[in-house]
């Protein structure tokens, strides 16, 4: 049986092995390291030394103090680190976690630690796949139907050899141990006489050790497998919501061009320069967020189309804080809430209207504002707007991509007075880099 010091300290053992762990997945470098299955030399140098840092810390804290010996885990971090990186990872890490133990004279500590860790890079090369290593477990099940199955065969094989790999080494220290007194630290030769009970428990103790690690820094892998494919599907979903708009916006502006080659050829022949004009910048611009100052000038080009087509009856205004126009804001941003202004809002007024544009900065925020004076949107409609049409819930829908919850759209109506739209975005500056939200 167990005395209770003896399962304090191998229950601390585990806890600082989780410890260690959980401190190293923080640092976005080592995160990088963990995401490679493929490294360079220089790669493996720099995760061997990572690990060598944390373990050897824990080593030398028990050489140097002459107690705390649940915080020396060099055994287990180097066969860890061969796992984790391969032969030069494993190897590099048990010679550098052993000097602190070489300084008190446990000389047999850097062949034992430097032979480990060489053998879990053996572990990593044999694993049916790279990812098996990360799924470690000395607790798995056995499905009869999945046993079937020759590479569910291959991986329990791969998951019993791993387990015997860790109890050997965990042996092999004990008898050196004993061979060689003195010459390397174990549990059994500090705790002097042991029944089998408290070898199975140190093994034991060992094999949790060796796993928790390897499962606190699979979780910090996937969140960031997580991550990235959200990024991606964000990506992928602003490119379908921007080629919604393009489609929409030339849709209508080549049917106002084929109604003014009947009536007035020469103005569609300015429609058609400047929508070219248009197009090109279209076709030039991959990026998610453009300067207002960009976004203004290119609404200057559609509103010249729409005011060749609907001539005095169409105004427009312009409100811009000059400090804004260097303010980063969504592509195409404007252009839909425009154009629903002028197809919903003016186009069915006799005497036309008038579309104002206004942007302004407050508390760390970009306000942009596009109002207009047409006959309004019933309350009824007002209700779902988002929900309907391609323009505004298109916009809403990128906002909601590239900004998540920290943005701001809204629409007050009344009908027969007009509409405004308003919206306010995180300040980004010109140079400024914005990760899409999730």
């Amino acid at each position: 049986m167990l005395e209770p010091q003896q399962l304090v300290v191998l229950l601390l053992r585990l806890a600082v092995a989780a410890s260690l762990a959980s401190l190293l997945s923080r640092f976005s470098a080592f995160q990088r390291m963990l995401m490679r299955e493929e490294r360079t030399m220089v790669q493996r140098v720099k995760l061997a030394l990572s690990c060598s840092a944390a373990y050897g810390a824990g080593v030398a804290t028990r050489v140097f103090t002459h107690k705390y010996e649940a915080v020396d885990l060099g055994l287990e971090g180097s066969l860890v680190a061969g796992m984790v990186g391969g032969y030069v990872t494993g190897l590099l890490s048990g010679v550098l976690i052993s000097l602190p133990a070489m300084f008190r004279g446990e000389f047999m500590s850097m062949p034992l630690f430097a032979g480990v860790g060489v053998l879990g890079g053996l572990l990593r090369d044999i694993a049916p796949e790279k990812e098996d290593i990360w799924r470690f477990s000395p607790i798995f099940g056995l499905n009869p139907a999945r046993l079937r199955q020759r590479q569910s065969q291959l991986r329990v094989l791969f998951q019993l050899f791993c387990l015997f790999t860790i109890i050997f080494a965990e042996l092999l220290r004990y008898s050196v141990a004993r061979w060689f007194p003195t010459t390397v630290f174990s549990l059994e030769r500090l705790w002097g006489e042991t029944n089998l009970g408290v070898g199975i428990a140190i093994c034991a103790s060992t094999v949790f050790a060796v796993m928790l690690p390897l499962k606190i820094w699979n979780n910090t892998r996937n969140e960031k497998k997580l991550e990235a494919q959200q990024l991606r599907l964000n990506e992928a979903r602003l490119a379908a919501l921007t080629s919604q708009i393009n489609p929409h916006f030339l849709f209508n502006t080549l049917n106002s061009v084929s109604s003014l080659i009947r009536t007035n050829p020469d103005q569609a022949r300015s429609v058609v320069y400047r929508l070219s004009s248009i197009l090109r910048r279209l076709l030039r611009k991959t990026d998610n967020l453009t300067p207002l100052r960009e976004e203004l000038a290119f609404i200057d080009n559609y509103m010249n189309i729409e005011m060749v087509r609907f001539g005095e009856k169409l105004r427009f205004v312009k409100e811009i804080d000059p400090e804004t126009l260097d303010r980063m804001v969504p592509s195409m941003m404007l252009q839909p809430i425009i154009e629903n202004s002028i197809r919903h809002g003016l186009s069915s007024k006799v005497e036309g209207g008038m579309i104002r544009v206004r942007s302004s900065l407050a508390d760390g925020k970009l306000q942009v504002v596009v109002e207009d004076d047409g006959v309004g949107i019933p309350e009824a409609r007002l209700a779902n707007l988002f929900e309907q049409g391609i323009g505004v819930s298109n916009v809403n829908e990128r906002l909601k991509v590239l900004f998540g919850q920290d943005y701001r759209m809204w629409i007050d109506s009344k009908p027969g007075e007009g509409t405004r739209t308003g919206i306010e975005i995180p300040d980004v500056q010109v140079g400024e880099e914005l990760t899409t939200a999730g």
